[in-house]
């Protein structure tokens, strides 16, 4: 942006103060071309009628005096006869010079001031024989020079020719006075462009502002704002077709919010009616399994099949009322000062993964953190890349930066890593990147829950391919929390169980 730019205020980039300069440069181009087609029309009428007159009163004069000339005349006839010229043009003060073809000029025959009669009229005046007149500068003021041929008695033309020239000062004076005029006038005209133009810009700004201002609460989500409409105007129109556009809106809306709230209330309600079963199933699928050994092999392997879908139903059962209570905004945070380090351990501990997971663990890190929502997200984070990836999985917090107010968590492991098509998706429910592993342990629903825990905390989730290959789960979390951000309860997955919110399989 140039320098000149930077210095125009806001204010006048505005629509308003664009509309007032289009106002008043139409009003200036108004005033300024009326003003120009009036000092041009006038100076020449001005002009014309005077040139009109003194060519007129010449040729009259000429036509009184001629027949008095001696034919031949002598130099001093010719210089009697432009006396009498001069003064019967006294009114006029015009400047005579008289030639007669055949007669040496005299030395006051020329034309006063040092004026040339141009050679052009001369030729016309001479050979042609007919009168001409035109306007010349001469030391910088106006001139009219006249040549008149003289005819005689039987209008054949005669040897005499006559010039005259007289000034133009008065004339060239009047049109001065027009265009101080046209000046004077257009001043106040610019000046009272800026009325009519603020009038027409608020009329034109008033119903834009105020529905600029019915879409922002639109946008806010006040869904009911309407615009009160006036007139048949255009204006008029795209208001009206605003209200029609809100109301079709809210009708969307809220149809859309009813259907997304049953869908939730019947998750939720399914999700819910399936956990005293379940529970009863597990039980009795616990009983089975003890006694499965002392079955035969076909019976014994239907009840470990029973008793592996039974838990797996069970696991999905819980994922989605934790799902539930997200989409429903119930999940709450405990928040606590907790160990970072410690917690991530007990997480590895809670489930055997010891042997399995490399962690890289920085000491006296501490932050406010909902304990049992971090020991989920880590749990299935690790569990994702032990069932998905490859060993050995390597969990990672590095110290924080003093000034960066932020914690990292890094869970990395060593298999072949994420198609790049699959990785913008690996945090959506339900996603699969194999279609051909709809029977596998995942729910799809691991890694939705473990974003939503990281959100909830107010931090951020991402996935990636490491350049060494493998996946690279990195949470950040803040390190401190204002209090009011602390919910008094809540409800989640149990942390204690090993496959507590199972991954996508991605």
């Amino acid at each position: 942006m140039s320098r000149l730019g930077r210095l125009v205020p806001t204010r006048l980039r505005g629509l308003r103060a664009r509309l007032v300069v289009v106002f008043v440069l139409v009003a200036a181009v108004s005033a300024l071309t009326t003003a120009g087609l009036t000092y041009r029309e006038a100076r020449n009428a001005i002009l014309q009628r005077s040139q009109d007159i003194a060519v007129n009163d010449l040729r009259a004069q000429i036509n009184s005096l001629a027949p008095e000339l001696t034919v031949p005349p002598s130099q001093s006839d010719l210089d009697f006869f432009r006396v009498q010229l001069e003064r019967s043009g006294t009114s006029r003060d015009w400047d005579i010079s008289v030639h007669y073809n055949g007669v040496p000029d005299s030395e006051d025959s020329g034309l006063r001031g040092g004026v040339v009669v141009p050679p052009g009229l001369r030729e016309s005046v001479e050979k042609r024989h007919v009168p001409v007149f035109q306007r010349t500068d001469h030391s910088g003021a106006p001139w009219l020079v006249i040549g008149m041929p003289v005819r005689q008695s039987d209008g054949k033309a005669s040897a005499l020719t006559v010039y005259a020239q007289l000034p133009l000062n008065a004339e060239e004076a009047n049109v001065e006075a027009l265009v101080s005029a046209a000046r004077g006038g257009a001043v106040p005209v610019l000046a009272l462009a800026v009325i009519p133009a603020l009038l027409a810009a608020g009329g034109v700004l008033r119903p834009v502002r105020r529905l600029r201002q019915a879409a922002g609460r639109l946008a806010e989500g006040k869904l009911d704002t309407r615009l009160d409409v006036k007139g048949t105007d255009e204006l008029s129109e795209l208001s009206r077709t605003f209200n029609d556009m809100a109301a079709e809106l809210e009708e969307s809306v809220a149809e859309l919010r009813r259907l997304e709230a049953n869908a939730r209330r019947f998750a939720a309600d399914v999700s819910h009616e399936l956990r005293t079963p379940l529970a009863a199933m597990s039980a009795v699928t616990e009983i089975l399994d003890e006694d499965a050994e002392s079955l035969d092999p076909d019976t014994a392997s239907a009840v470990r099949l029973i008793s592996q879908e039974t838990g797996k139903l069970a696991r999905m059962v819980e994922d989605l009322m934790e799902v539930s209570r997200f989409d429903a905004g119930a999940a709450a945070l405990h928040l606590d000062e907790v160990d970072v380090a410690e917690t991530i351990r007990k997480t590895l501990q809670a489930r055997a993964w010891q042997q399995r997971v490399t962690a890289e663990l920085a000491q006296d890190v501490r932050a406010r953190l909902d304990p049992r929502r971090l020991d989920v997200v880590v749990a299935n984070l690790v569990g994702n890349a032990l069932h998905h990836g490859g060993e050995p999985v390597r969990v990672r917090l590095p110290a924080p930066e003093p000034e960066s107010g932020r914690l990292l968590i890094e869970i990395a492991d060593s298999g072949p890593g994420i198609d790049p098509e699959v990785l913008p998706h690996v945090f959506d429910r339900f996603y699969k990147a194999d279609s051909a592993r709809a029977r596998s342990e995942g729910s799809g629903l691991g890694l939705a829950i473990a974003l939503e825990n990281v959100r909830l905390h107010g931090g951020t989730l991402r996935a990636a391919n490491s350049p060494d290959g493998g996946a690279v789960f990195t949470v950040e979390l803040p390190l401190r929390r204002a209090p009011e951000h602390t919910a008094a309860d809540g409800d989640g997955p149990d942390a204690g169980c090993p496959d507590a919110g199972k991954e996508n399989d991605a």
